[in-house]
């Protein structure tokens, strides 16, 4: 096998004989012994806590700068790696109860922590190494995450993994390897099926595990627990404990393991553990609970929204408890408002159920629980109200629920809660003018958790508006410093840059977004446009091709499209990419003004200032008052130009373009 293969499928239907393939492959020198990628073992990130384990400790000796750079990621991929990587970049919620964390973090965090363990890694590598993994199909999909960035962005690293099933579409075509069945080898025990932590694929093994009497298999897996307790097992202990004699036992672990991945923003694995969970939990019961509110959070996360509406029908039925009704409503009500398809959204249902949970809220007799409730209700209306439009309505609301919180609740109680009220009250006030009202509760908001990125994501987007980049700029780096890679504060950068100009950092920035995170529609946006301006053409096909991959219709893609048809004199072609830009989306200035520069160009004057008309309607432009000037000096319409150049010259009085035409009218 050549050395310099990325991707090696080794194919087979049993394990041992596709484990004997791999460890015969003539690949680069392993990075580690083949890992089981069975998620059972270790849930989320079972192979990457793996690597971790054999590189974290070396890095430490030779490099404690680089762990300490990734201890986000270290610690949310290998639990038992704490003790050796304290926190350094920590969140407000690790040091709350759990009634006060509240924040579930968004699926896309995986890739965070993904492209921040591959920078690890990279970083970690003497030379060339191989990955060698089997039972790749029964990988948590933070595990499958994590190899296809490892396949796209550490060069240095060969992928052998084996699977009965192709392992990783995203990752391009794999060398196949096909695995040949061994012959003569000895059945498995039903001891050796409980020692793989019930991966194992022997199907006699399995067979003789089922034929031993029940209290015999809980016994082997009260054994297995026994060994396993102690250590971080957010697989397999919980596995071996449900199987074993001790339910209410393997109830508290599996809840451990729930919280733990809730926490981490690890919802696959949140909407496998749950409903085991919740198998085991006593109905009714706040440990049942539990169980209910956080799989339903994290299908609703997954886009399972019926499986998620299931759970809160189940709790209303099964629970006569108040919070458990009005925390049920509130549910069911994000469910509609946060639909991620607008034409889905049903809002007239979500104000129901949010009214249900905020009169069920206001009854509830603890005057510090019905304040955080109530003020979490009167949050989630309020996101209601904006979808519909009614901005003033979803003020009003969160203003008052800032003040329940500061009336009846403790000073140094429920700090997220009040970051979460801050920051949203932020964006109304931001969208209805109040900018400087606004950074000030952004202010308050990264106070209280200095280490939560999004906000100052926000917060330089917002100084952006207010004419301050060089402080906009900081809060996009150091969101950049509190979080793995984080690919949308590269993008602001980029855009930041862009405005002043700067249009090779901005390309670098571009560049990294999208080595981040591929599927970045509108980086590819702006890559493309970048790309035309500096007048690499083909580069910049090559990314509107991948962003009209990702949305066919995209009114921006289509305009940087007529853009390049038009360099490349193709003005037929040209103009139906404007046109298909200007069909997605007819207020689109840049693709009228576009498509102006087109019909000049093929002689079509009339239609240049057509376009340049419709454009200038849409808002004043000192270029386009150019443009204009020079398709009516075309037309031989010379007094109309003299105005376009007049207002142009109003516009931008220091253009020495302008200035120079008007003074050659002026003569003439």
């Amino acid at each position: 096998m050549r050395e310099n293969l990325r991707h090696i499928w080794v194919r087979g239907n049993l394990s041992r004989d596709r484990v004997l393939a791999l460890r015969s492959l003539e690949s680069p020198a392993p990075l580690t012994p083949v890992i089981n990628g069975h998620r059972r073992l270790r849930g989320p990130y079972s192979i990457g806590s793996v690597i971790l384990r054999e590189l974290v400790p070396i890095a430490l000796e030779r490099s404690p700068d680089l762990v300490a750079r990734h201890d986000i990621e270290i610690r949310a991929a290998a639990p038992d790696l704490r003790r050796l990587v304290p926190p350094r970049r920590e969140p407000i919620e690790a040091r709350l109860s759990e009634n006060e964390r509240i924040l579930v973090p968004a699926p896309r965090r995986t890739l965070r922590i993904a492209n921040g363990l591959a920078e690890f890694i990279r970083d970690c590598l003497p030379g060339p190494r191989s990955l060698i993994v089997d039972n790749l199909h029964q990988a948590d999909p933070t595990d499958r995450e994590l190899l296809t960035v490892l396949a796209r962005r550490v060069g240095r690293l060969t992928l052998a993994l084996g699977s009965p099933e192709p392992p990783l579409d995203e990752a391009g075509e794999p060398v196949v390897v096909d695995a040949a069945p061994q012959e003569g080898v000895s059945v498995g025990s039903p001891e050796d099926y409980v020692a793989s932590d019930g991966t194992s694929d022997d199907s006699p093994a399995y067979q003789a595990y089922l034929a031993l009497p029940p209290d015999e298999r809980a016994r082997l897996h009260d054994r297995r627990a026994a060994e396993l307790t102690g250590e971080f097992a957010l697989g397999a202990l919980p596995y071996h404990l449900e199987h074993g004699s001790d339910p209410g036992a393997a109830a508290q672990a599996l809840w451990e393991a729930v919280d733990h991945c809730v926490t981490e923003g690890f919802l696959h694995a949140v909407a496998e553990l749950g409903p085991r969970g919740l198998r085991l939990a006593e109905s009714g019961s706040d440990l049942w609970w539990r169980f209910t509110q956080r799989t339903a959070t994290a299908l609703g996360g997954l886009g399972r929204r019926d499986r998620a509406l299931e759970l809160y029908e189940r709790a209303r039925r099964e629970s006569m408890d108040p919070v458990v009704h009005a925390a049920s409503a509130y549910g069911t009500a994000m469910l509609d408002a946060r639909h991620p398809d607008p034409d889905k959204r049903d809002l007239g249902r979500a104000t129901g159920w949010i009214n249900e949970a905020v009169a069920i809220s206001t009854l509830l007799p603890d005057r510090r629980e019905r304040a955080f409730k109530l003020g979490f209700d009167q949050n989630g209306r309020a996101l209601i109200e904006v979808r519909q439009g009614r901005l003033a309505s979803a003020l009003q609301l969160v203003e008052s629920a800032i003040d329940l919180a500061d009336r009846d609740l403790p000073e140094d109680a429920h700090p997220v809660h009040r970051m979460v009220l801050f920051a949203n009250r932020a964006q109304l006030l931001a969208r209805t003018g109040r900018a400087k009202e606004a950074l000030r509760d952004l202010d308050r908001a990264i106070a209280i958790d200095p280490c939560f990125p999004d906000h100052y994501l926000d917060r330089g987007n917002l100084l952006l508006q207010l004419g301050r980049p060089d402080d906009a700029l900081a809060d996009y780096e150091t969101a950049m410093l509190v979080s793995p890679p984080l690919p949308e504060a590269y993008y602001n950068r980029a855009e930041l840059r862009l405005a002043a100009g700067d249009l090779e950092s901005a390309r670098a920035d571009l560049d990294h977004v999208l080595e981040l995170d591929p599927d970045y529609l509108n980086a590819y946006v702006n890559r493309a446009g970048v790309l035309e301006m500096l007048g690499e053409h083909d580069a910049a096909r090559e990314d509107v091709a991948a962003g009209l991959a990702l949305d066919p219709g995209n009114a921006h893609l289509h305009g940087v499209l007529g853009q390049l048809e038009t360099a490349a004199g193709r003005f037929e072609d040209a103009g139906k990419a404007f046109d298909a830009a200007l069909r997605a989306d007819p207020g689109l200035a840049s693709a009228l003004a576009n498509r102006a520069i087109m019909r000049y160009e093929s002689g079509d004057p009339a239609g240049a200032v057509d376009d340049l008309t419709r454009a200038l309607e849409l808002g004043d432009d000192p270029a386009l008052y150019f443009n204009r000037a020079t398709a009516l000096d075309a037309l031989g319409r010379v007094d109309e130009a003299l105005l376009d150049l007049r207002r142009a010259r109003d516009l931008a009085p220091g253009d020495p373009d302008i200035r120079e035409a008007l003074e050659r009218h002026t003569a003439g």
